[in-house]
């Protein structure tokens, strides 16, 4: 089978520039549950923040998903107090298998400075400051991204919930709802989850819980939330638990192995680990650590305290030619100051 990058770098964050300096750089990272704009005033050290709803085409359609990220980048705009017009370059980071439509539908609605990348692309530029090394994401969904030091691009996963997310907080709330169900119908070993199920989406039993989800579906962001109930679980020694956060952590391990082969990366790099799911903590971290160890001793494993969105501005510098690199500690006190205001 012929193999190529399922997602390759845009020529405008690959190509030379010439060296400018930049005033206004628009970023935002789109997902399956939200959509998070920030404006950066390199002149001011200001950051300026848009919300919108989800937009993963795969969730909502492209349709949908065009509207949430412009409608949270007009409001960060807005914030701003700058016309769109005044921006040297903008990089939307938007999840999903396929981010083709979007950008027809971005860029037949704004301009050729507005780049539109997978998300994974700009977790990657958050957790390696866009040098060679891998980004591992896992929140609602899982994609993992690297490039090695000749430039080539790997993706692996990013599948969507229904052929893969592996080790995402969907993946990890569907497996720890059909573990409760194994305990109840005694196919399978007894676990807390059994009574943190029903208690966590108020239905009077765990199979009230299934049958709740039949027939008004949860959305995936609903089933993701009650990882953070297997996560309490695993740390406090539920086996089934702590086996549910061992098999997403090698499963993931296998994606970065693979992308570690595909861009040959070797020796000392960097693997960001960014979104929610890590949160679970060394239940989940270290069986994925190991895993990797095994393919890439020398691999530096670390969560991002960077937000994906700091990725797509890091990016958006580049694609313009700002001459000063962004520093992420400085773009991330930045952020969490937007937030808090």
């Amino acid at each position: 089978m012929k193999r190529d990058p399922l997602v390759r770098l845009p020529a405008s964050l690959t190509r030379d520039v010439a060296p400018r300096r930049a005033r206004y750089l628009l970023g935002i990272d789109g997902g399956a549950t939200k959509t998070l704009a920030a404006v950066l005033d390199l002149q001011a050290s200001a950051l300026h923040l848009g919300h919108g709803g989800p937009s993963n085409q795969d969730a909502v359609g492209a349709q949908a998903a065009v509207r949430a990220l412009l409608e949270a980048a007009d409001e960060a705009i807005d914030a701003a107090g700058i016309r769109t017009e005044e921006l040297d370059s903008a990089v939307l980071a938007v999840a999903g298998t396929d981010t083709d439509a979007i950008a027809h539908q971005v860029l037949s609605a704004r301009t050729d400075t507005w780049i539109v990348v997978n998300d994974v692309v700009g977790a990657w530029a958050a957790a390696t400051g866009g040098g060679p090394g891998i980004a591992v994401i896992s929140g609602t969904g899982s994609n993992v991204f690297g490039v090695g030091t000749s430039g080539r691009a790997w993706r692996a996963g990013g599948w969507g919930h229904v052929l893969g997310d592996e080790g995402s907080g969907h993946w990890l709330g569907i497996r720890s709802i059909a573990a409760a169900l194994a305990d109840r119908d005694a196919s399978g070993p007894p676990t807390a989850l059994s009574d943190a199920a029903p208690a966590f989406f108020g239905m009077p039993s765990v199979e009230a819980v299934a049958t709740h989800l039949y027939a008004e579906p949860l959305t995936k962001g609903e089933i993701a939330a009650f990882a953070i109930e297997t996560a309490r679980l695993a740390e406090e020694g539920d086996a089934v638990a702590l086996e549910l956060y061992v098999l997403g952590a090698l499963a993931l391990a296998r994606q970065i192995a693979a992308v570690i082969t595909q861009t040959g990366l070797d020796g000392a790099f960097p693997v960001g680990l960014i979104g929610s799911a890590f949160k679970a903590g060394p239940v989940f971290i270290e069986p994925l650590s190991r895993a990797v160890h095994e393919h890439a001793p020398a691999a530096r494993i670390d969560t991002v305290a960077s937000e994906p969105v700091a990725g797509a501005l890091l990016l958006a510098a580049r694609a313009c030619g700002h001459v000063e690199p962004l520093d992420p500690h400085r773009l991330s006190l930045l952020l969490e100051g937007a937030e808090t205001s």
